[in-house]
């Protein structure tokens, strides 16, 4: 309906070109959005106003003039002047039930669109380092991640959705010696086990099958791996620099060869467990993308080979620098370390190239609330490779609390105390944690509420919803009980009987659907369709305990079951795009 007055406002401004208005007057932007409040109408318009000035008269007077000029529209009942020069549309009834016969008509595909007009996009979302299981504060990034890919592909983009995985470096080396470690426990060791390595149980679950694959093969004594290391915490010495020299150890006793296998185990199993994760939470990804492929495939160096073709790196202290300061970063950068040994930026960098090589026109990349500095740094990457820096776009997402009878709960991953995305799922349930995770936007940070989550009240408002959904479905099944069948047809042909405050309260909200989506896909903001659909649920719910659907009256009834049955559509339909169930039952 919103294109519909586009057009008739779009009409009326063409007329009045070359005599009130311009003749070059561009049309691009005519401020037509839903109001507030329907005592001011369905839409109103500041475009009076805004084009006060090019056409030299009063707002007032010029919107009485575009308000002349509208063609005649069965679909509005009125149009009035407010304000300082507002245009205020009131939609006729018959406009506004005509949403349930193109709910009707279109089903599944019903708000969906083609604004997105097939344009290409990949979206790279959780992306957390292999080293352990994805805690709560993970599962916001997956339930983030896919309700905007799904909405992006409402919109009509054409997504590709992708978990970068960092497989390479030292995060994934101090994974493995924690591994090797816990193992050579297995094997009879006795030692203090690092503070800086990886505590959680799922180490010695990885370490036990280890010792089944390998034997003891990989097991060396105590002394030739601890002999002469620098001192760990809290002993007087660094952690860092211990777990370093550790890992040095390791790979001079095991070789590179060792070294990779057990790293290999360790990766395999944490990744299965991963996907498996994400897959039960309806996270599904079209590639799990490794890091390491980047320099096994020669995309870093062609990346570097770019930047050097460019002029755009020096050397400097036998590393070699990217001019990043060029590009409006805050400082320059360094890709290749005096020891030869590529940086995380380079891969990062060589990564987005890749990304646009593979012909993707928009680069969506949702990250940490920490990574400010990592957004510009890529952009500069982009822009002295020769791709257009704005084609990388980064969503930063706040943090997540756990909170449990009103106690927050503690996560450290290092120390592995953290609740993990699994247990969070086996507690409050899927559709649960899929809708509560988005239920604010992405930039705010987020308290989730376990007692909520779990109750079956109206206060928890997926419930709420889904209470709708089923409520619908409930009423099909009296229906039948009481040796009635729909009559589509004539339910639609009688829509004129809606005529109640709580059917026109209900028929504006399925009509706002089509613009929410839209809306939600632009800004990347689910948590828009959250909100929605909690108002559609509520008018629904008002709609349900005031009238009676199952009548005497075969007109009344089928127009009724008609309206019910568009709104669980649109539930239905929403409730998808955000991972969340619809139920028959409750």
């Amino acid at each position: 309906m919103k294109q519909d007055i586009e057009q008739l406002l779009h009409a009326a401004l063409a007329h009045l070109k070359g005599s009130v208005l311009p003749e070059d007057l561009p049309l691009s932007n005519l401020g037509l959005e839903r109001t507030r409040d329907t005592a001011n109408g369905d839409y109103a318009s500041n475009v009076a106003m805004r084009l006060a000035k090019q056409a030299k008269l009063p707002p007032r007077e010029l919107a009485q003039k575009i308000v002349a000029a509208l063609p005649l529209s069965p679909a509005l009942a009125r149009v009035e002047i407010a304000g300082a020069g507002f245009i205020n549309f009131f939609l006729a009834g018959s406009a506004q039930a005509d949403v349930v016969r193109r709910v009707h008509e279109l089903g599944a595909a019903f708000g969906r669109n083609g604004s997105g007009g097939n344009r290409r996009i990949l979206v790279e979302f959780v992306s957390s380092n292999p080293t352990g299981p994805l805690h709560v504060g993970h599962g916001r990034h997956g339930a983030f991640g896919a309700s905007v890919a799904n909405l992006l592909e409402a919109n009509g983009w054409s997504v590709h959705r992708e978990y970068y995985i960092n497989d390479a470096g030292r995060q994934v080396d101090i994974l493995a010696v924690s591994v090797w470690l816990r193992y050579l426990e297995a094997c009879g060791g006795k030692f203090r086990f690092p503070a800086n390595g990886y505590q959680g149980d799922y180490v010695r679950e990885i370490a036990a099958d280890l010792l089944q694959k390998a034997g003891e093969s990989l097991c060396r004594p105590d002394g030739e791996v601890f002999g002469n290391l620098p001192a760990d915490e809290p002993e007087g010495g660094d952690k860092e620099t211990y777990i370093d020299a550790v890992i040095g150890r390791a790979r001079q006793l095991l070789g590179d060869q060792g070294f990779r296998e057990v790293s290999d185990l360790a990766l395999a199993a944490i990744l299965a467990d991963m996907e498996n994760d994400l897959t039960e939470f309806g996270v599904i990804y079209d590639r799990w993308y490794s890091e390491r492929s980047l320099a096994e495939n020669g995309a870093i160096d062609r990346a570097l080979d770019r930047l050097r073709k460019q002029d755009h790196v020096y050397e400097k202290g036998g590393a070699l620098w990217f001019r990043a300061t060029t590009f409006g970063d805050e400082k320059d950068r360094v890709v290749v370390r005096e020891n030869g040994v590529k940086t995380y930026f380079a891969s990062d960098i060589a990564y987005h190239l890749e990304k646009r090589e593979r012909g993707f026109d928009v680069l969506l990349d949702i990250l940490g609330s920490d990574h400010h500095g990592y957004v510009a740094r890529v952009k500069a990457g982009l822009a002295a490779m020769g791709e257009p820096p704005e084609s990388l776009e980064a969503l930063l997402v706040q943090f997540v609390s756990l909170y449990r009878n009103g106690e927050k709960a503690s996560m450290s991953t290092r120390a592995g105390e953290f609740i993990t995305l699994r247990q969070l799922r086996a507690e409050v349930g899927n559709d649960a944690a899929r809708f509560f995770y988005v239920v604010r936007s992405h930039d705010q940070h987020l308290d989730f509420d376990l007692e909520l989550a779990k109750s079956r009240t109206n206060e928890n408002p997926v419930y709420y919803i889904q209470y709708a959904h089923a409520r619908v479905a409930s009423v099909l099944r009296q229906l039948a009980a009481k040796g009635y069948q729909l009559d589509l047809a004539l339910g639609l042909a009688s829509l004129a009987t809606l005529t109640s405050q709580q059917e026109s309260a209900l028929l504006t909200q399925l009509g706002k659907y089509p613009e929410l989506i839209q809306l939600a896909g632009a800004n990347r903001a689910p948590h828009a369709l959250v909100h929605y659909l909690r108002d559609l649920a509520n008018a629904f719910h008002t709609w349900y305990n005031a009238e009676q659907f199952i009548v005497e009256d075969a007109a009344t009834r089928n127009a009724r079951l008609a309206l019910a049955l568009a709104a669980q559509q649109v539930i239905r339909n929403g409730l998808a795009l955000l991972g969340v169930s619809a139920p028959e039952t409750m």
